[in-house]
């Protein structure tokens, strides 16, 4: 929590009041791996599967945001990933160019003043971890507090949502900036009346000692796969409908082995959620990804699946703690890259310096 004096100077930076000490703001979101369940979490694809559920777990590999003073009124962004960066005289004047587009926006429902923010991430581009979700809930946490701290994490989440949902131009689902903020492991349980966030009794060290996960090479846009599952699951497509309720089955299978500590129960429900994900649209696997699942499961792998919604990024598997080294070398051989993560507990965080 701010204590009284950081929240005096950084009421006076905004304010540029007699108080004229440097303030620096940082912030921090993991990236997530969804385990089962995604894009279930797209509105309202949920309501037409009865107890529809996602599971995820939140990793190690965070988004980043550091929002510093100035001495004058200006506002200036950075991409410390992409070297992208624009500097404005007030936040009405940023502009909705691809690259900083998200944090435009961010920027602009906020709106402060004299002030540099620059972001970072531990992600790849394109990883399908939701590295851009957990970027948007550390810069909304970070302005949070910057402009009066007062929002509640269900405002933050819905902001973030909203503002992503605008700068791709596609609906986005509701589960992953619930990583993101929470961390841990976690149910998005997904209602008719609300949408609950069940953190769930997991034992994550042994889950860290089954746990691998390795970027393929290809990054993906998520926003147009899963629009396209959407929108034929809502044009009546039967066959779609009849995967949703086998991923629903696993998402429920998984969540249950999870919480017993049964990991072979695990392996088959990430598993059969694999298997019907891959039918709800040609791109969700590549030969790439093929190839790829098939190294690992010639290594000892007992479950594999892509991230998010699949055609590239990361993918992870389990196996048993024996194994996950021939696993790594087996995906290492095959061209991917192994990410040092571990489960995360900790979600959002935010940290005020004078």
């Amino acid at each position: 929590m701010t204590n009284h004096s950081t929240r005096h100077a950084v009421n006076a930076a905004q304010g540029r009041s007699h108080y004229n000490a440097r303030v620096r703001i940082d912030s921090s979101a993991p990236t997530r791996i969804d385990l089962a369940g995604a894009t279930f979490d797209i509105w309202p694809l949920y309501l037409f599967h009865e107890s529809a559920q996602t599971v995820n777990a939140a990793i190690s590999l965070r988004a980043s945001c550091t929002l510093t003073s100035r001495s004058d009124d200006r506002l200036s962004l950075s991409s410390l990933d992409t070297d992208d960066a624009v500097e404005v005289a007030r936040w009405s004047d940023l502009p909705d160019a691809p690259a900083l587009g998200l944090l435009s926006r961010v920027v602009r429902f906020f709106q402060p003043s004299g002030a540099d923010l620059a972001t970072r991430s531990d992600s790849p581009v394109g990883a399908g971890i939701a590295g851009s979700s957990a970027l948007d809930i550390a810069v909304c946490g970070a302005l949070d507090r910057w402009v009066d701290g007062k929002r509640s994490a269900d405002a933050l989440l819905t902001i973030a949502m909203n503002v992503e949902a605008q700068a791709i131009g596609v609906p986005t689902g509701v589960q992953d900036y619930r990583p993101a903020l929470y961390g841990g492991v976690a149910a998005v349980e997904l209602g008719v009346d609300a949408v609950r966030h069940v953190p769930l009794d997991v034992d994550i060290d042994e889950f860290d000692r089954r746990l691998v996960v390795a970027y393929t090479g290809a990054s993906r846009h998520s926003g147009l796969n899963n629009w396209e599952i959407t929108k034929r699951h809502i044009d009546g497509d039967r066959h779609v409908f009849d995967d949703f309720e086998r991923i629903r089955d696993a998402a429920a299978a998984v969540r249950l082995g999870l919480t017993r500590g049964d990991w072979p129960a695990v392996a088959r429900g990430v598993n059969a959620e694999w298997s019907h994900r891959k039918r709800l649209a040609p791109g969700v696997t590549t030969p790439l990804i093929e190839d790829l699942i098939g190294r690992a499961r010639a290594a000892g792998a007992t479950a594999a699946k892509v991230c998010g919604a699949g055609g590239g990024g990361c993918l992870f598997c389990l196996a048993e703690p024996d194994a996950v080294p021939s696993v790594r070398e087996a995906l290492a051989t095959g061209g991917a890259t192994i990410l040092a993560c571990h489960v995360e507990r900790d979600g959002l965080r935010v940290a005020a310096h004078e």
